[in-house]
């Protein structure tokens, strides 16, 4: 039996604790298990995709308790994409706390960003919804105390605000699971794809409900419109470092999306039927909307990068909801690059910060290091905005190219496009402001702020490489993306390893 598809979740919830009770006052112990620890994260990732590559589906059950009745962790194309994405980040923001002292400023900082770690890693690898309520539990809980970390009135108020969103969240998560339970006796996701799919015609109204409140849960946690009110203070407010791993957080509720409405609620399902364009689809396209109108009417820098996320998830939900393999490529897609895009931005706001009074919009002297700063805030502007040549402008064509042959594609093309405009305007606007502008007075105030360290710049740096490579490679990640939309779209042999073959650990594509 391989235990691989678990360490995962297992190795941050072993180093939390350990940092806690054995180098709590030594923050260079800490960083250096912390760094170590990621660094095994991403090579245990990186060697489940490859296993998970060619098809094979990675079962793994805790206790050696056969499904539906016991817990199991589930491998597939896109759980392990999202993990070896999370593990990606996650050293990059690593580095960026530590060349620039973010841990320093408060106390457990690395030992909630493994906790942190721990619940991702569970949401993506779980195969059972209630368990996807627990690591989601568990992921807020450490994220709550991030949000706080090094203090301060505003990003208390904030934390509360973002407390109070997600109690909510999870409160109608708990209700969701709780009709879903009393209509199919199990919550298991294998299970219930079986049991979904033999309801009766006429006794849907309990799971119908269920299906609607799952929905409203997991766009909470992606922050669509009218439920994204919680993310541009909580985001902005939130400590640099911090806010780029959350970039990772509102992917959650997409992944949660993307699993659920096309195993168990797929658009095959008669009882679900409609769902996902008569309530999703609309929802999206105004996230993209108001998230980009957001970002040209904002006046300061942090909550410019919060509504480009909020800009960016819409983008994601819009081909997400056409639900259709090519959407779903697309999707996938553009989800890596709103990842990397939004923690880039978010890590480059934080060395503005470094060397200005504030971050409102408007001129300052020039601040220290501000050639590299603003060629890294360009290249991030492009990509976010979607610009050529970067992978945000690849996303997009994908985007409009799914939605080219649906019957909303005049809206979807049409939304589109103009937010795209929209957001070049305003991260030009802010850019001429914090850079052009402050050159302009440079000559007449001298700013003695310090410089963001090498380390730093190293971070972002890195980042913008994964974008680069993003764009240069488009071509096989895009087949890889497919290969994961196929895999989604035929949920067969992942239904058959949970359920029907107990004891076996993967069931290998056919031709494999």
């Amino acid at each position: 039996m391989t235990h691989w598809v678990i360490a995962p979740v297992v190795l941050p919830a072993l180093l939390a604790p350990f940092i806690v009770l054995a180098a709590r006052y030594h923050i260079s112990i800490q960083r250096v298990f912390s760094v170590v620890g990621v660094l095994a994260l991403i090579g245990i990732a990186a060697g489940l995709m490859w296993q998970t590559s060619d098809g094979t589906i990675i079962l793994y059950q805790l206790g050696d308790w056969a499904a539906p009745f016991g817990i199991v962790i589930v491998g597939d194309r896109l759980s392990t994409l999202m993990v070896l994405l999370t593990a990606v980040l996650a050293l990059f923001v690593l580095l960026y706390t530590i060349g620039s002292d973010w841990d320093t400023r408060g106390r457990h900082f690395h030992a909630l960003f493994q906790f942190q770690l721990m619940g991702i890693m569970g949401a993506f690898l779980t195969g059972d919804l209630f368990n996807l309520f627990v690591f989601f539990e568990v992921l807020l809980i450490a994220s709550y105390g991030l949000m706080i970390h090094a203090g301060g009135d505003a990003r208390l108020r904030a934390g509360v605000q973002y407390v109070l969103f997600n109690l909510l969240g999870s409160t109608l998560f708990l209700f969701a699971l709780g009709a879903i339970y009393a209509q199919t006796g199990t919550l298991n996701m294998a299970d219930l794809a079986q049991r979904v799919a033999l309801i009766d015609g006429a006794d849907t109204v309990g799971i119908r409900i269920a299906a609607v409140l799952l929905l409203l849960v997991f766009a909470i946690k992606a922050a669509v419109l009218p439920l994204h009110f919680w993310l541009p203070s909580s985001y902005a407010e939130a400590p640099a470092p911090v806010a780029a791993l959350f970039a990772i957080m509102t992917k959650v509720g997409a992944y949660a999306i993307i699993r659920v409405y096309t195993m168990i609620f797929g658009p095959q399902v008669d009882v679900t039927a409609g769902l996902h364009t008569a309530w999703l689809l609309p929802a999206a396209l105004a996230s993209l909307a108001i998230g980009m109108i957001g970002v040209l009417a904002a006046r300061h820098l942090d909550r410019l990068v919060a509504f480009a996320v909020i800009g960016s998830m819409g983008m994601v939900m819009v081909a997400i909801s056409l639900f259709t393999p090519t959407s779903i490529t697309a999707a996938l897609y553009y989800t890596v690059h709103s990842t990397l895009s939004a923690a880039t931005l978010f890590l480059i706001v934080d060395l503005v910060r470094t060397g200005r009074a504030d971050l409102r919009l408007t001129a300052q002297p020039m601040i220290p290091g501000a050639t590299l700063t603003s060629a890294m805030f360009f290249a991030a502007a492009i990509a976010m905005a979607g610009l050529p040549p970067l992978s945000g402008f690849v996303g997009k064509l994908m985007v409009l190219d799914a939605a080219f042959d649906t019957a909303h594609a005049a809206w979807i093309w049409a939304v589109v496009l103009l937010s795209s405009l929209v957001a070049v305007v305003g991260f030009s606007r802010a850019g001429s402001m914090l850079f052009w502008k402050a050159k302009a007075i440079a000559d007449d105030t001298q700013n003695t702020s310090p410089a963001p360290t090498a380390l730093s710049y190293v971070a972002v740096g890195g980042l913008l490489a994964l974008l680069v490579a993003h764009t240069v490679f488009a071509g096989p990640v895009t087949r890889y993306m497919a290969a994961v939309s196929d895999q989604l779209f035929n949920p067969g042999p992942y239904i058959a390893t949970v359920l029907d073959t107990p004891g076996k650990l993967s069931t290998p594509k056919e031709g494999h």
